[in-house]
């Protein structure tokens, strides 16, 4: 019995970690791509265009057997899938024309704070001051990186700092507002859904601001697009829904937290990305920050 509850715990965490460093794997991808002249738009179509597939099978195999959506659960999707998934997506890959992938996964990993202040402030939610000093800490980081980086690439990544934080903030609402819709419809039917109708708008915004011919792009670009979303979008979400069937939401959120090592690593061995101590504090500021926000204020026995 005990040897069946570690083996399962285990298999949860390396589940979880899987899942952690293969989503972190997407900014190195994007940052590849960039190299080959394509566009966020572009760029957005493509891993959309290649991921629809997998996330409209992914919505039908979770929904067989259940009852039909309703037309106000249509309209949650929609929004859903509007706010966070396209929107949080598109304004990650244009942020990432502009600033590090290092910068741009400590800043998305700030998630959990911004869903804290959204509840604060939407909710009335109270927030601890345990949790307050844990966001400080957090933020720091980020700016510590962020001051660093700036006075390497000027005002662009001013520019790119803010776009990735709206991409964490947009994702937060989506979280916040998706607690009904996941009781309702379940996660993984959700997801499916919810990112499929991001494909959609991606789709969409590709064929409104892009001429025809914009498709055409290096072919290596279409080999990254790919395998962006499989092994970077795809995959991960059935790896953390797997992790969190066998260690649960709080474990799993906490495993993710080799995310942001995991893409300096890559950043760094892959991109060529500097590795140095203004790095090396402010990832450990926010990963800290972040672990004291999302860590429950007690434990029972």
């Amino acid at each position: 019995m005990v040897g069946t509850h570690y083996s399962k715990a285990t298999t949860g965490l390396l589940l979880a970690a899987s899942g952690s460093i293969a989503f972190s794997g997407k900014a190195i991808i994007v940052k590849l791509a960039y190299r080959h002249g394509v566009d966020a738009v572009t760029l957005l179509m493509y891993r959309m265009l290649f991921a629809l597939p997998m996330f409209l099978l992914m919505a039908w195999w979770a929904g067989r057997g259940k009852a039909a959506l309703t037309g106000r659960d249509w309209l949650g999707v929609m929004g859903l899938g509007f706010c966070g998934y396209y929107l949080s997506s598109f304004l990650d890959f244009w942020g990432l024309e502009f600033i590090s992938a290092s910068l741009e996964r400590l800043i998305l990993y700030l998630n959990p704070t911004l869903v804290l202040v959204l509840g604060w402030v939407l909710f009335k939610k109270r927030i601890t001051t345990r949790q307050a000093v844990a966001m400080a800490i957090s933020y720091s980081g980020v700016l510590l990186v962020f001051g660093h980086e700036v006075s390497l690439a000027g005002t662009h990544a001013a520019l790119g700092a803010l776009l990735v934080f709206c991409s964490a903030f947009t994702y937060a609402v989506y979280m916040i507002y998706s607690g009904q819709l996941v009781q309702r419809l379940g996660s993984l039917r959700l997801a499916g859904l919810a990112t499929s109708v991001a494909c959609f708008f991606c789709l969409l915004q590709f064929a409104l601001l892009r001429p025809l011919g914009a498709a055409l792009v290096p072919e290596p670009v279409l080999w990254l697009s790919l395998l962006n979303a499989t092994a970077c979008t795809a995959l991960p979400v059935l790896l953390v829904m797997m992790a969190i069937e066998r260690i649960g939401p709080g474990l799993t959120a906490q495993t993710g937290m080799i995310g942001p090592m995991s893409t300096i690593v890559m950043g760094v061995l892959i991109l060529g990305e500097p590795f140095n101590a203004w790095v090396i504090a402010g990832t450990c500021l926010v990963v800290s920050g972040v672990f004291w926000v999302t860590r429950p204020a007690g434990r029972t026995s």
